[in-house]
């Protein structure tokens, strides 16, 4: 099936009434299991490379999107691919030229000024080049000397009207919000601000993201879907799979050096997260 657009599927989503599952890509083996557990669930979903992966395969960006673009080619379902995370102004322009639809352009580390500021001209350049873009916006800094909380920020809250000028002063095409998540969790024990999502859908005219999901249970996840959320990003699951599939493999198999025979089982136990989470959050089924 031919490369999705992002916003295609965004909009998709939108008007059904559904979620729209973007899973972390770190290696070949996370590509791989994402779209088989798509195909699984029938869903459409969103392979995301987040600048840290960039870094971490030595700051080069082809060679892993170059591979996830031919595993979407070979998916029977519709697969997209977005740039996360991005706070490198030069990684932001790579991403139109390396096959992405969509990016995440994250100054949240900012003064809610300079925020605005490097966003507003991030999506005034990624418009220029057919770029689907979204931010993040937690916790406006600057009452009572308050830090800005980025949005997957343990505590951040995202206020509805702030929500809706940074948006309408930005020109972003999706919003990144804080409702009670956090990045990394591993144990899946997130509540969820469902009033909260429900009064930034209503105050915010482009789709809500919810950062963070790893650590949210599939019933927070579904009301958070039915309360106005729409793009929902996981990563550490596919990890928490990952990893312990590895060690048993190893634990059982002690004298086993192809690496092959350790990934492959890897790879599967991702794959099932993977369908799991996208029935989820698509609302296909419980999963």
């Amino acid at each position: 099936m031919p490369l999705a657009r992002t916003s295609d599927l965004l909009a998709a989503a939108v008007a059904d009434r559904r979620g729209l599952p973007a899973f972390n890509v770190i290696t070949l083996e996370h590509a791989e299991a994402i779209a088989a557990g798509a195909e699984t669930a029938d869903t459409p979903v969103i392979l995301q490379i987040s600048q840290n992966a960039v870094g971490f395969h030595g700051g080069r960006l082809l060679p892993l999107a170059r591979a996830c673009a031919e595993v979407a080619a070979a998916a029977r379902v519709a697969v997209s691919l977005h740039l996360d995370h991005v706070e490198d102004a030069d990684l932001l322009r790579a991403a139109p030229g390396a096959g992405f639809s969509s990016a995440m352009f994250d100054a949240s580390h900012l003064p809610h000024d300079e925020n605005v500021k490097a966003t507003a001209e991030a999506a005034a350049w990624a418009h220029r080049h057919g770029l689907y873009l979204e931010a993040e916006l937690g916790r406006v800094g600057g009452k009572d000397g308050e830090a800005p909380l980025s949005a997957h920020a343990p505590g951040a809250r995202t206020d509805p009207a702030e929500a809706a000028g940074y948006v309408a002063d930005t020109g972003v095409d999706a919003l990144a919000v804080a409702v009670g998540s956090s990045h990394a969790m591993t144990t899946r024990t997130a509540a969820l601000d469902h009033g909260l999502i429900g009064r930034l859908a209503a105050a915010v005219p482009v789709p809500l993201v919810l950062h963070g999901s790893s650590g949210v249970p599939d019933a927070e996840l579904r009301g958070a879907v039915a309360a106005g959320m729409v793009k929902i990003n996981i990563g550490t699951a596919l990890n928490l799979a990952f990893t312990p599939a590895v060690r048993a493999h190893l634990a059982e198999n002690p004298a086993v050096t192809d690496p092959r025979k350790y990934l492959d089982p890897a790879r599967t136990a991702m794959a099932q997260t993977v369908a799991h989470l996208a029935r989820v959050v698509a609302g296909g089924g419980q999963g």
